[in-house]
């Protein structure tokens, strides 16, 4: 698997732009935001930090089969602070870069639903119909085409998107999905609940 650098990202701004109809002059929708996407209590006992592509198989399997019940039994008791960051597998690896642009444009609260989303739509996507998806997604977020366009192709954000991917803890990242779980356990794989109900023991001490 590729790693992102900067000079890829920049680099694919013009392919992302014909994700959305390559409109070159249109201007910004300026509701990107930026920083960590998270779920839960900031203060809970262990913190996982999860890096995935949306082009990833494993990613999105265990976005479907695992996460629903780890949310539940995690994240929503105040167990774990749940952190996703995007993870693009190479400049070829647009459908991360632009789902991960549509998420930031919807804001915070809407984020790891757009991603959910995008996860749910991926063969769909990646046999050819990546723009489609991201159209659709936007629509159903209440966006226009015209807002998902300004959305992708706004060189600020994707220039910020290209620094996320690349600090940071980014940098120890080989495969998707990795997950970094407390203090000193790094998972470079799907990670069944059973497995993560034990890490978290040893965490949680």
């Amino acid at each position: 698997m590729g790693l992102f650098n900067r000079r890829a990202a920049i680099g694919a701004i013009a392919i992302i732009a014909t994700l959305a109809l390559a409109a070159c002059n249109t201007k910004s929708s300026g509701g990107a935001v930026d920083g960590d996407m998270s779920l839960g209590d900031p203060n809970a006992k262990v913190k996982v930090v999860e890096y995935g592509s949306l082009s990833c198989v494993h990613c999105a399997n265990w976005n479907r089969d695992v996460f629903p019940d780890f949310k539940k039994k995690y994240i929503d008791t105040g167990k774990v602070y749940y952190t996703f960051r995007p993870f693009q597998l190479g400049p070829q690896d647009t459908y991360t870069s632009a789902g991960d642009l549509l998420g930031r444009c919807m804001g915070k609260d809407k984020y790891l639903t757009v991603m959910d989303a995008l996860f749910h739509s991926q063969v769909e996507a990646l046999q050819g119909s990546t723009r489609e998806v991201i159209m659709r997604v936007g629509r159903s977020g209440g966006m226009s085409e015209e807002q998902v366009t300004a959305c992708l192709t706004d060189e600020k954000a994707i220039v910020a998107q290209a620094d996320r991917m690349t600090s940071g803890r980014a940098k120890e990242v080989k495969a998707t999905p990795t997950f970094f779980i407390g203090d000193n356990k790094t998972v470079e794989s799907e990670m069944p609940l059973a497995e993560f109900d034990k890490i978290y023991a040893e965490q949680a001490k």
